[in-house]
C-alpha cells in the first residue's frame, strides 16, 4: 500500500488575517494576492468594530478582515505585499498555523498558490 504523502513545513498552511478601514482596500488587496497567487483564497468580511489604544488613547473603528489562506513558505509575501498596500501605518497582520483542516481542501490550497 502506497504510503501517505505528509505535506512538508513549508507546504503547511497558514491563516493570514488583516484588518483594514475600507472594504475596498481590503477587497483590492484580496484579489491582488489571490490573482498573484500568493493567496489560494481570500475572504473579506464585515463590518467589524474594533477597539484598541493608539498613542495612549482608546480608539475605536470599523474594520473588515481579510482571512487569507496559503502555505507556510508563502507567508512572509503575503505579510510583505499587504504591509505595502495597507492604508494604516501599523497594520494588524497575523499569521496563524493550521493544525489541522479538510485534507481535499489543504491540497486544493498547496495546489492554487506558487511553490516557493
Amino acid at each position: 500500500m502506497p504510503r501517505k504523502r505528509t505535506p512538508s513545513r513549508a507546504d503547511a498552511a497558514v491563516l493570514i488575517l488583516s484588518a483594514y478601514p475600507r472594504r475596498a482596500d481590503a477587497e483590492r488587496a484580496a484579489r491582488s494576492l489571490v490573482r498573484g497567487r500568493i493567496l489560494a483564497c481570500a475572504t473579506v468580511a464585515g463590518s467589524a468594530r474594533a477597539f484598541y489604544r493608539w498613542k495612549g488613547r482608546l480608539r475605536s473603528e470599523g474594520s473588515f478582515l481579510l482571512w487569507g489562506k496559503t502555505t507556510s513558505a508563502l507567508a512572509n509575501g503575503a505579510v510583505r505585499a499587504i504591509r505595502v498596500s495597507h492604508p494604516d501605518r501599523v497594520p494588524e497582520i497575523l499569521v496563524l498555523r493550521v493544525s489541522a483542516g479538510e485534507p481535499r481542501y489543504l491540497r486544493w490550497l498547496r495546489g492554487e498558490v506558487k511553490r516557493a
